[in-house]
């Protein structure tokens, strides 16, 4: 192909490439939860097809999409209604003053000996009345934002209907046609092949870690958490087992950003057993099972560093929103592979410019001719 011809057919894939993303940009939630659960419950299907009888792909694909729908999909719209409802009681309670902040803070610190009293000011945080107005001004905003996005889930009622069916429509297609889609993929991509197999490698192992591993973990740490709360009747339990989840998915603090300030509230007001079963649980319990599941669910050989997965999910998070938990550490992963296989490829083409040698040095004498 001439070089004009090659620039123009360049210029209009990009141009074509550029107007089809922006076409999908605003159903890009949906089509990325869609290739994330075809990545994750593959062998899933990989399952259902053998026990089909291997002769019936789209009715695998079916029978998957059924499954993620049952045990994933409507247990999470359950939480999402109950859980707005709690919000909403959350809310009216804390503008009504019925749940304070403040009041809680001042108990702690009434019930605390003077001489922590003077510690505390030295901080600057013993101004009784300025701490409790910060917490309940706190408080309540944080109630009015999470008020604000329930009413506006509800709103978007339509739109979020309209997304989990192209989410579902894809996931059926990817997970029927995947073996074929995945290897015109890795085509596009100009690399070596090993190259490629590894980023491909990378990220399927990336997505199922980190959804299947640190989702199951939180997902069970804010379960057994909530379950806690209300059998302390702590009121929001299943506010505050959601809350404990998704801090589950940030290491290092994790949980515990939920139970210690009640669990301290508990033993300075008195309420020994209940502070005293709660440290117990948070710590044998919740603080332990990320040891013992993440093993089993993610693989040693899997785990990225806790501060880039800490870095990245914030990150994330602050970037691409909710999706931004998977997104940022996902990036981060590829990241960090990109740059492990960036010696191989600096020496491969080292080696590739020494095998293309001229035959003459152009400083030798030009060949004589024989007379």
């Amino acid at each position: 192909m001439p070089t004009l011809h090659f620039r123009s057919f360049l210029l209009l894939l990009a141009a074509v490439s550029i107007a089809f993303i922006s076409i999908l940009l605003p159903f890009y939630p949906a089509i990325f939860w869609g290739g994330v659960l075809a990545v994750i419950f593959r062998p899933l299907y990989r399952r259902l097809l053998r026990a089909v009888g291997g002769n019936s792909p789209s009715l695998a694909a079916f029978l998957t999409v059924l499954c993620i729908t049952l045990i994933v999909i409507l247990p999470m719209l359950f939480i999402a209604g109950a859980l707005a409802n709690e919000v909403a009681g959350l809310y009216t309670r804390i503008n009504s003053g019925q749940l304070n902040l403040g009041v809680y803070y001042e108990q702690i610190v009434g019930a605390l000996p003077p001489s922590v009293h003077g510690w505390l000011d030295s901080f600057g945080v013993g101004d009784l009345l300025s701490i409790r107005e910060k917490l309940s001004t706190g408080a309540l905003q944080a109630s009015q934002f999470l008020a604000k996005q329930a009413v506006n889930i509800g709103q978007n009622t339509f739109q979020f209907v309209v997304g989990l069916g192209i989410m579902l429509y894809l996931l059926f297609f990817l997970l029927r046609d995947g073996a074929a889609i995945v290897p015109k993929l890795k085509r596009l991509i100009p690399l070596e092949d090993s190259h490629r197999h590894g980023l491909f490698q990378k990220f399927a192992t990336v997505v199922r870690a980190t959804v299947k591993g640190n989702i199951v973990i939180a997902a069970t740490q804010g379960l057994l958490g909530g379950l806690m709360f209300a059998f302390l009747g702590i009121q929001g339990s299943l506010f505050w087992g959601v809350m404990m989840a998704f801090l589950s998915l940030l290491p290092a603090v994790g949980a515990s950003l939920i139970w210690v300030p009640v669990a301290i509230y508990f033993l300075v007001t008195g309420a020994l057993w209940e502070g005293v079963v709660l440290i117990l649980f948070g710590v044998l319990v919740i603080g332990l099972l990320d040891n013992l599941l993440r093993p089993i669910l993610v693989g040693k050989d899997t785990k990225l560093p806790d501060y880039v997965v800490l870095i990245s999910t914030l990150g994330g998070l602050s970037v691409f929103g909710l999706n931004g938990f998977v997104i940022g550490p996902l990036f981060a992963a590829l990241f960090i592979a990109c740059w492990d296989l960036f010696p191989d490829a600096v020496a491969q083409h080292q080696q590739g410019l020494r095998d293309i040698r001229p035959t003459e040095s152009p400083d030798s004498p030009p060949e004589r001719l024989p007379r």
